[in-house]
């Protein structure tokens, strides 16, 4: 397989993705869980748990995706930030939804996964 680190690591962020919406259900039943439906709190907590399954399944995707084939300058370098990308973003919603001050990083894991699309792009053209 071209990419087995992501290609594992994706189903691992999946899993914790049905781990963490399994233990997010067990309030979601209260109104004032996570103070509230609306609540910023709650909506980061929503956001870091898609975030698992939705960047999970990108990294399975890109484990499956061939190698370009052409001159590749750029190396391995899309999958490991794809990867680091993965797990910044759910951490920081995480984060952001215990404290709000941790809202500022979230330029971290955009950075990561921009780049990394941006190299397997550059990659595939």
């Amino acid at each position: 397989m071209a990419h087995s680190l992501n290609f594992v690591a994706g189903w691992w962020l999946i899993l914790a993705a049905f781990l963490t919406g399994a233990a997010l259900g067990l309030g979601f039943h209260r109104e004032d869980f996570l103070d509230g439906y609306g609540s910023f709190r709650r909506r980061l907590a929503r956001l870091g748990h898609i975030a698992l399954a939705a960047l999970g399944g990108l990294n399975v995707l890109y484990g499956v995706s061939p190698v370009p084939t052409g001159p590749n300058v750029f190396g391995p370098a899309p999958g490991p930030l794809l990867l680091a990308g993965a797990i910044a973003m759910p951490a920081v919603c995480f984060l952001s939804a215990w404290r709000k001050p941790f809202r500022h990083l979230f330029f971290v894991p955009v950075v990561l996964l921009v780049a990394a699309v941006g190299l397997i792009l550059l990659a595939v053209s």
